[in-house]
């Protein structure tokens, strides 16, 4: 089996990435028991697809990157979805009579074996893929799960008859969970209406209705997810928040957060499924591109200053920041978070949950924190005033502080830090780095088509100075956009998965001359795109031309 040492040895031979960098990387992976190249890939020194062609050649296997290939479920089903969950091992294309197979462990004898006495010796070719990957496309087995769960739903609530009108309500929040989390949603909305319950799930920032349960049980659901998240099941007229800890089974768990809030026709439930996929994104997954990732870096090298991440609600603010500090996580740096609450546990750095009940608020553990020694600190949200102010001076003293805020763009943040009472010399000083960032859905791969548009009918929607910069004229009087035309795979969206979009301000000397003189956002922007940063509306442009996404997806998120 291929051991850390021999993954160490091959990135060092090549010599790129720092001995020393590589050094921390292999005690940081031993320490933690898991591979080398988990490490090296969530912080961010190797792309993913890089070093699955780096193993597979220590391997001697061919290497297959499954986020590109298409999987049809007959070939799928070749092997039995508790056998693949077990291995991380799918098949994935069939070519005559040769069964092509994606394993994370190709070198396992046991694998081999098996597949030897389910194939024959000469009847299937294994690849290397990475976990992530095999993860991923595990997915494909559970095309159908909707169909499933409307199945489960419905006998359940028919098992009532059964059971003198009691329905198994443990049963009922379990497949609710179970098949929220297996179609990836964000959050799920039980929402109590005067006749009936409707269930709805937000699946790449858009809210569905998944199915309707009587309005009789609404009670017994309420109490099931109060339990469940510590809650008081006495209390009705004030807002409650909690916490569940979901267990998935294989020692893997999904934290959920709660939210409870009295309506008129009785107590709604939101739960915000935190995924553990997310934990694992690089910058690079969430779609920043290279020249604001190059900024990002030059902005966490730094000893000293503070990175602001800025957007809407749910536009993946806490996972980049999460990305940043995964890469500075390391045993030799001490990182403190206060967070509200505690999204994703990380090994190696003290998190801090703020708690009402007890006056630990933002400004009151920033106050704390900034007393045991920290090199980094997270704040979850800067909300107010007083936490601005400890930031800020924790960024003017020796710390570099992440954190997140609500503005519409990157310029927008300064004089929002106006508003709370900084003055504008310590915001230009304190200051490295703002992004500001949205969300939008990519385009379904299984259903994605092209189609030839208009330029005059991009003129209307676009304003010329960007798609200008985009689509320079050429003569032609179409130009080519993607689409999905909708399939069972997206549900008939076009749309499968998110990407950000992203923006990069950097303090530069005239960015900083310019909030000391007292601009306005609009003048602090222009400053900044002159001196070279992309908008937003500029990189989800170029994403709609590389077909990621569609015009129409980003003009509905950036009117956000």
């Amino acid at each position: 089996m291929l051991q850390n040492k021999d993954i160490y040895e091959a990135i060092k031979a090549l010599s790129i990435i720092d001995e020393r960098v590589l050094e921390a990387s292999l005690r940081q992976a031993e320490n933690l028991g898991i591979r080398l190249d988990s490490v090296l890939i969530e912080r961010d020194l190797v792309s993913e697809k890089d070093m699955g062609l780096l193993i597979a050649d220590l391997l001697a296997v061919p290497y297959v990157f499954l986020d590109n290939e298409k999987i049809d479920k007959e070939v799928l089903n070749v092997i039995p979805e508790k056998w693949a969950k077990k291995f991380f091992t799918i098949a994935f294309k069939k070519n005559k009579e040769i069964i092509n197979i994606a394993s994370s462990q190709p070198d396992s004898e046991e694998i081999n074996e098996l597949l030897t006495k389910k194939f024959g010796e000469d009847k299937f070719k294994i690849f290397y893929s990475s976990e992530r990957e095999i993860k991923q496309a595990l997915f494909d087995y559970e095309k159908d799960k909707d169909k499933v769960f409307s199945q489960n739903i419905k006998q359940t609530i028919e098992e009532a008859s059964k059971m003198l009108n009691e329905v198994p309500i443990i049963k009922l929040v379990d497949e609710i969970i179970s098949f929220g989390n297996s179609s990836k949603v964000s959050d799920i909305h039980i929402e109590p209406l005067k006749d009936k319950i409707i269930v709805r799930f937000r699946i790449d920032g858009v809210l569905y209705d998944i199915t309707q349960l009587p309005s009789g049980i609404k009670d017994q659901i309420l109490s099931r997810v109060k339990v469940m998240a510590g809650l008081r099941t006495d209390e009705h007229m004030a807002a409650q928040d909690g916490k569940i800890v979901y267990s998935l089974g294989k020692n893997e768990d999904l934290d959920i957060r709660v939210s409870i809030l009295p309506t008129i026709n009785g107590e709604k439930i939101v739960m915000r499924l935190l995924s553990q996929s997310a934990r694992q994104y690089t910058l690079s997954d969430l779609g920043i591109e290279t020249e604001v990732l190059e900024k990002i870096k030059a902005a966490y090298n730094k000893p000293y200053g503070m990175i602001l991440v800025t957007g809407p609600t749910g536009s993946g603010k806490t996972t980049t920041v999460y990305g940043v500090v995964k890469i500075l996580n390391k045993r030799e740096i001490n990182i403190t978070s206060i967070e509200d609450p505690v999204e994703y546990e990380v090994g190696g750095i003290n998190q801090i949950q703020v708690n009402a009940k007890t006056n630990l608020t933002f400004a009151d553990g920033l106050k704390s924190i900034v007393r045991q020694d920290p090199d980094v600190i997270f704040i979850g949200e800067i909300r107010d005033s007083e936490t601005a102010q400890i930031a800020i001076n924790a960024a003017m003293t020796g710390h570099l502080v992440l954190s997140t805020l609500h503005t519409n763009d990157a310029a927008t943040t300064f004089p929002r830090l106006a508003e709370m009472g900084l003055e504008a010399f310590l915001i230009a000083s304190g200051t490295n780095i703002v992004v500001a960032q949205r969300l939008m859905r990519k385009i379904c791969t299984v259903c994605k088509i092209s189609e030839d548009v208009d330029l005059d009918e991009v003129k209307k929607e676009v304003p010329e100075k960007y798609w200008k910069k985009v689509y320079p004229p050429a003569g032609g009087k179409k130009i080519t956009f993607y689409k999905g035309k909708g399939c069972p795979v997206c549900n008939y969206s076009g749309y499968k998965g998110r990407i950000g979009i992203f923006e990069a301000l950097e303090m530069t000397d005239k960015v900083r001359a310019s909030i000391m003189s007292g601009a306005n956002a609009q003048e602090i922007k222009e400053i900044a795109v002159s001196e070279g940063m992309i908008t937003m509306f500029e990189d989800g442009l170029n994403k709609v031309k590389m077909g990621t996404s569609t015009i129409s997806e980003l003009l509905r998120v950036m009117k956000q």
